[in-house]
């Protein structure tokens, strides 16, 4: 179902916080999930496969896997979720499931910055594993924002994620793998979008997505946010006159 035999790029190492990231193939397809931290990532694949919560999901120590079969316009879609550790050690595992990707949501944990702010490293990877033949622009992205529910440690506000998400013309979830909220619309929406994908051969469609921003002027608002002193708001040291 896979497909095997990509490149293995040694020098490259895998940032240590990286947000999750599920990559979907051709119809009939597999999905590949890539954990920041144990729990939240994993238990989104039992609320959406086996439409249940757990709480306590045990961390993946190499590769999990989830099985669903999904009806999109008359058509069957048999879908295959694998769930890989964060740790950079299985680096070389992930590469080997960026070829033919059509689609990737990346998944974030609304109470962890850390997981939000590496998002970024997830588009350098693979920009830089599907190398100079590969283009991403092709590809359908989504951004799931999970863990909703924990609304009184949430650190990452809807707007910053959706401003992020929407800047680049990807799709934007909030979901609770607790609750259920959210989690199916996104994947319906997913799916969607992958057989339009396809409907068009292999070319995205134009995005629907209206976009208030640049990616430009998203970065420098997210930049403005996330800045200790007005010094810093502006890119400037302490000090400069110019």
């Amino acid at each position: 179902m896979t497909s095997r035999g990509a490149t293995i790029f040694n020098k490259m190492v895998a940032p240590t916080h990286m947000g999750a990231a599920i990559f979907l193939k051709r119809v009939g397809a597999a999905i590949f999930l890539k954990r920041w931290e144990p729990g939240g990532d994993s238990c989104i694949i039992k609320r959406y496969c086996e439409k249940r919560f757990v709480p306590k999901y045990q961390t993946t120590i190499g590769i999990d896997y989830g099985v669903t079969k999904v009806q999109m316009r008359e058509r069957e879609i048999k879908v295959n979720i694998f769930d890989m550790a964060g740790h950079p050690f299985f680096y070389e595992v992930r590469n080997e499931f960026y070829k033919d990707t059509q689609g990737v949501i990346l998944v974030y944990d609304v109470c962890q910055k850390e997981s939000f702010d590496s998002l970024d490293a997830w588009l350098s990877e693979m920009k830089q594993e599907m190398g100079p033949q590969g283009n991403i622009d092709n590809i359908v992205f989504a951004v799931c924002a999970n863990k909703i529910d924990c609304t009184k440690h949430r650190s990452v506000d809807e707007s910053e994620g959706r401003l992020w998400a929407e800047s680049r013309g990807f799709l934007y979830y909030e979901t609770s793998a607790q609750s259920g909220e959210g989690i199916n619309e996104m994947f319906q929406a997913f799916y969607s979008a992958i057989v339009d994908l396809c409907d068009n051969g292999g070319k995205k469609p134009v995005s629907s997505i209206t976009i208030g921003f640049t990616k430009e002027q998203a970065d420098s608002i997210r930049r403005i946010r996330n800045s200790k002193d007005s010094w810093d708001m502006l890119g400037v040291k302490p000090g400069a006159t110019r």
